[in-house]
């Protein structure tokens, strides 16, 4: 009995025993491949909250161009919730595009912001192609931003998921597995799809797009020892020729010719097929970003028994999750490394960035400190890694320079006053130090022109700058003071005259700016007059001179420029004002002395249901001192944004019509955008023009008033506009238009 006894406990001690071992041994590895597809590829999304509901715990994840985009992001902490409010957070559409806030451009921009529709690039005296329509650095600072709390790990085995993805080496066309370095770089690669995004550069290698070697890397996931693939494909196949109309879709077919050949038998190795219904969607349907996510979980619902199953085969998913986007709002830089800088000094890059090592800095500011790096368009890339050091974060810049030294650049015009004008210009940097250049602007058509500036750019510390220009035009206009002509025969006072204007002007300045809003500039001025009109007396032609003198003179500048656009701006201010003295003349008339103009521009933009804009300009300018020269005096009327010296617009009358020392003006703009960058406009303008402003207190009388609707478009050769202006004061009407970037 004792035996029989034995042999029963050791039988029942045996079974708990290979219990508690399957126990144990209970647990299945998972691989999750996830394949490129441009927007499609949010339906990745829509499987991996599926997959999260099943239980499935995700072991090892795989990924091309989008695929390596969601699955870096998911391997790096983020569940699938937190992915689809990434999704909402954040303009991943906009990754494809260079464009950046307005207000992080450098002052020198500013000024010439809209001037040229068309920028090519001249190497060994040969016009360029671009290499990509986009440089991709908003698409590296979003990864970036997103995968902050996971910098310092350059080994993704390590990663809260191990995590790799697919490039192709641009140079012989070979595979590239990404499994260590800096993960946003290596997803900003496996993405590259080519003429979208420039490749990117990782220890010497140039990489592109990993679709066009492999864009469903199942292989690569058996090597890893994983038990079971689910395998998630968004790319859809090859397409017939009634869906091929656009370039990327062309490319899309051409990079897909190879990789489809071995399709099926790399679904054939997915233990788990999902294939969303995503046909209706292209690359490029950033819109549909819910619908997609839809359909992935759809598609995943449909096999949810099978990942029921196979979760059934795991321990429990502990549950993964970090606490914002990005993860640290404030920044103590301990450090700062700054590396691949060959024609732009540290110190010209820490001032654009605005990071100093020992202080903190908002997030905010740190990420708007890249943009206006950036903005200099002096660099081909900008990749950031923030590693914690004692006391706080280390920040490395890796920086790869624009080898694009000289520019070629077109526009085109036309307007009341200038008439036609093609725009040509050449800009070359580093012509004499690492961080200056020279642009140079030349006008032909029906008034010559040119517009040549030299600038050393020192970041935000005084920077120096040379601008010469020559400006002509012909014009009525109405001037009451008759200039000294030999002949008997006079010109009558009050009537408009047909003159020529001829400015000469050269400046030398130094500037220093805060934050590219605020602009600080004082210098001196070379400026050269010569406005004549010509007398028709018994068949002989006698030239008249009005003005024809040398003037040097001093200035003083300040600037503040916040708008969002410069045409049509919907949101910021703007402020210029100016204190010119006119110091020395060669006094061609006889009675120059020493006097200054002080004027300024002040404008607001304000946007109601971010369609409907209020538009407040203000604008005045006084003469300090004894001006006997009517061509310095103030002159108002007409509607231009390329007026030149003492000419400003006004709606109502006619070019110059409106002429005195002294003169307060406000505009006040009503826009609707009826649909995207089309706007009507209504503006009511008003003005006293009167040597003493104040008036004895009496601001408001002697009123001019004038009013202008309008109809705009801006287009990539700039704005089209066309304005119908009256004034109630002699019931004079006008049209302007204009076409084109105005220079």
């Amino acid at each position: 009995m004792r035996y029989i006894l034995l042999i029963v406990f050791l039988i029942w001690t045996g079974s708990l025993m290979g219990q508690e071992e399957k126990d144990v041994k209970k647990d299945v590895k998972v691989g999750l491949v996830l394949s490129g597809g441009g927007a499609k590829g949010f339906a990745h999304v829509g499987v991996l909250k599926v997959l999260e509901d099943a239980g499935i715990r995700v072991d090892y994840i795989a990924g091309t161009s989008m695929g390596a985009i969601i699955g870096g992001l998911y391997a790096s902490g983020y569940n699938a919730t937190e992915l689809d409010s990434v999704l909402k957070a954040y303009d991943l559409g906009g990754l494809v595009n260079d464009d950046l806030p307005r207000e992080v451009s450098s002052f020198y921009q500013k000024e010439n912001d809209g001037k040229y529709a068309v920028s090519l690039p001249l190497v060994k005296r040969k016009i360029e192609l671009p290499s990509a329509v986009s440089k991709g650095q908003n698409a590296f600072n979003i990864f970036s931003q997103l995968t902050e709390h996971v910098h310092e790990i350059d080994d993704f085995s390590q990663l809260p998921i191990p995590f790799f993805c697919i490039a192709t080496n641009l140079v012989n066309g070979e595979e590239v597995i990404l499994d260590k370095g800096f993960l946003p770089e290596a997803i900003r690669a496996s993405g590259s799809f080519p003429g979208l995004l420039t490749p990117v550069k990782i220890d010497g290698k140039v990489l592109v797009d990993g679709g066009i070697v492999d864009n469903f890397p199942v292989e690569k996931m058996i090597e890893k020892g994983v038990d079971y693939i689910i395998g998630v494909n968004v790319s859809g196949g090859l397409k017939d020729i009634e869906n091929l109309r656009t370039l990327p879709e062309i490319l899309t077919q051409i990079i897909g010719f190879q990789m489809y050949k071995q399709w099926d038998d790399k679904i054939k190795l997915s233990d788990v097929y999902i294939n969303p219904d995503l046909e209706e969607f292209t690359t490029f349907s950033w819109d549909d970003e819910a619908e997609i996510v839809k359909r992935g979980e759809v598609a995943a619902t449909k096999v949810k028994e099978q990942l029921v199953s196979i979760a059934s085969l795991q321990q429990p998913a502990t549950k993964r999750s970090i606490k914002s986007y990005p993860k640290k709002d404030e920044l103590m830089i301990v450090k700062i490394d700054i590396k691949g800088n060959r024609n732009f000094t540290d110190k010209y890059c820490i001032k654009k960035l605005g990071i100093v090592e020992g202080e903190i800095i908002s997030h905010k500011d740190f990420m708007r400190g890249i943009d206006v790096l950036t903005a200099t368009n002096n660099f081909e890339s900008i990749f950031y890694k923030l590693s914690p050091m004692e006391g706080g974060t280390k920040v490395e810049f890796e920086i790869t320079e624009n080898d694009e030294r000289t520019l070629i650049q077109f526009g085109a015009h036309y307007d009341d006053l200038y008439k036609t004008g093609i725009l040509v210009n050449f800009t070359t940097k580093h012509l004499f130090f690492k961080n200056d250049f020279i642009s140079a602007d030349f006008v032909v058509g029906d008034n010559i022109r040119y517009n040549v500036d030299y600038f050393y750019d020192n970041g935000f510390n005084w920077s120096f700058g040379v601008n010469t220009r020559y400006n002509t035009f012909k014009a009525d206009i109405a001037f009451n003071i008759l200039p000294e002509v030999k002949s008997q025969d006079t010109i009558s006072t009050g009537l408009n005259v047909p003159i020529k204007y001829i400015d000469f002007t050269t400046r030398l300045f130094l500037q220093s700016t805060i934050k590219d809003r605020w602009a600080f500039r004082v210098g001196l001025e070379h400026k050269f007059l010569n406005v004549h009109t010509n007398e028709v007396v018994d068949d002989n032609s006698n030239r008249i001179y009005f003005e024809k003198s040398h003037y040097l003179n001093a200035f003083g500048k300040v600037m503040l420029d916040t708008y969002d656009s410069k045409y049509f701006p919907k949101k910021g201010f703007y402020l210029d004002t100016e204190y010119l003295l006119y110091g020395v003349s060669s006094n061609y008339k006889g009675n120059f002395s020493t006097f200054s103009q002080l004027s300024g521009r002040l404008g607001f933009a304000y946007t109601f249901f971010n369609k409907l804009t209020f538009n407040l300009l203000s604008e005045a300018g006084v003469t300090l001192g004894n001006n006997e020269d009517e061509i310095l005096d103030y002159h108002l009327g007409g509607y231009n944004e390329n007026y030149i010296n003492t000419f400003k617009p006004f709606y109502g009358y006619g070019f110059g019509e409106l002429n005195e020392s002294a003169f307060l003006r406000t505009a006040v703009t009503i826009r609707y955008e009826i649909f995207k960058k089309n706007f009507l406009s209504f503006t009511g303008n008003f003005a006293r023009l009167n040597d003493d402003l104040w008036n004895d207190g009496h601001i408001f009388e002697d009123t001019k008033s004038g009013y202008g609707a309008g109809y705009g478009v801006n287009t990539i050769i700039g704005p089209i506009e066309l304005h119908y202006s009256w004034n109630p004061d002699n019931n004079k009407d006008f049209w302007y238009i204009n076409v084109g970037f105005w220079f």
